[in-house]
């Protein structure tokens, strides 16, 4: 059985705390859906609470430290060697149309005295499916009390997938069309789930062997990316000169099959 630190297990009281209203408020929306005016309202302001709900847990946890949340932008800390990375309800859509894969992601990202950061500590937790993904840095990835490794395939043609696709308002369709061809006909397939953090952390379980996606935000990717890496996986951007960790591009799967999922997007 696997013994989260002490800074693991304030990530984990916090998520937890923050996804028992969150179910409720998740059974308030499958009733929402008949009404007129829909949960989009509904779903906001659990959104808000949620996020609201962490900052207060961590910062009574962790005095100090900074904070970047989805809803809230960056709260400077007095401590600014950490900063907290929020997502409080990554796969709102999903949330909003009472389809139960959606999570709460907390990241604590610590900089060296160059100036580099890195996530040292992570959790991803799926409230419904009581799936609580962590990971320290140096010291493995877990899911609940088990440890977990990226799945060893080798062989493309028996490789699963997944990404995300752009939704109203935002670009890229046509270079994600354009990916899901030149992938899915190299592949046994790919899923579209709508939820990057759990993307990520189910690469990270063998679930799937890789994703892929464009256009995320740090706070989709923080938890992930040392999930994967922490399983064994590898995480890079798609192309050389960007930072995965700005969620702009990420591809991240087993060693084995990495660097040719990431050369068919480069291609691409």
């Amino acid at each position: 059985m696997a013994l989260a630190s002490a800074l693991v297990s304030v990530i984990i009281d916090a998520v937890r705390k923050t996804g028992r209203p969150m179910l409720r408020d998740f059974g308030e929306v499958a009733e929402l859906q008949v009404s007129r005016k829909g949960p989009a309202d509904f779903v906001t302001a659990a959104d808000t609470k949620a996020e609201q709900t962490l900052r207060e847990l961590l910062n009574k946890a962790r005095p100090g430290y900074g904070f970047l949340g989805e809803e809230g932008g960056l709260i400077e800390g007095t401590d600014k060697t950490h900063t907290w990375i929020v997502d409080p309800i990554d796969g709102t859509t999903n949330f909003t149309h009472a389809i139960p894969h959606f999570a709460i992601s907390v990241g604590l990202e610590r900089k060296a005295p160059d100036g580099s950061a890195e996530i040292v500590a992570g959790v991803t937790y799926n409230p419904v499916m009581n799936d609580l993904f962590w990971a320290e840095k140096g010291k493995g990835a877990y899911l609940n009390d088990k440890r977990i490794r990226v799945s060893g395939r080798k062989d493309l043609s028996t490789c699963l997938f997944s990404t995300g696709l752009p939704f109203l308002g935002k670009t890229g369709h046509g270079q994600s069309i354009k990916d899901i061809h030149a992938v899915g006909q190299r592949t046994a397939g790919i899923r579209r789930l709508g939820a990057a953090t759990l993307d990520l952390a189910w690469v990270a379980t063998g679930r799937y062997d890789g994703f892929w996606e464009r256009g995320l935000e740090p706070w989709d990717v923080a938890v992930g990316m040392l999930l994967v890496t922490e399983a064994g996986g590898t995480v890079t951007a798609v192309d050389n000169d960007t930072d995965p960790r700005s969620g702009k591009q990420i591809v991240a799967a087993n060693g084995e099959i990495h660097g040719q999922l990431r050369k068919i997007l480069q291609d691409a």
